[in-house]
């Protein structure tokens, strides 16, 4: 299956408390940091919920 690479852009500070939750369940907890994860559309779904927070990086 596909991997996709995620970006934290956004900072979760003064943000709704499932917004921050979506970004630790993706791994994220720090600006700028990149994880891989599978493109599944659970995943797919939880960058829909915080666009403003994250980036698809581009290899």
């Amino acid at each position: 299956m596909a991997t996709i690479k995620i970006k934290q852009i956004g900072s979760p500070i003064r943000r709704p408390k499932d917004q921050r939750k979506i970004l630790v369940g993706l791994g994220l907890d720090k600006m700028h940091k990149v994880v891989e994860r599978q493109d599944t559309p659970e995943v797919r779904g939880a960058l829909a919920k915080v666009p403003h927070l994250v980036a698809i990086v581009e290899d």
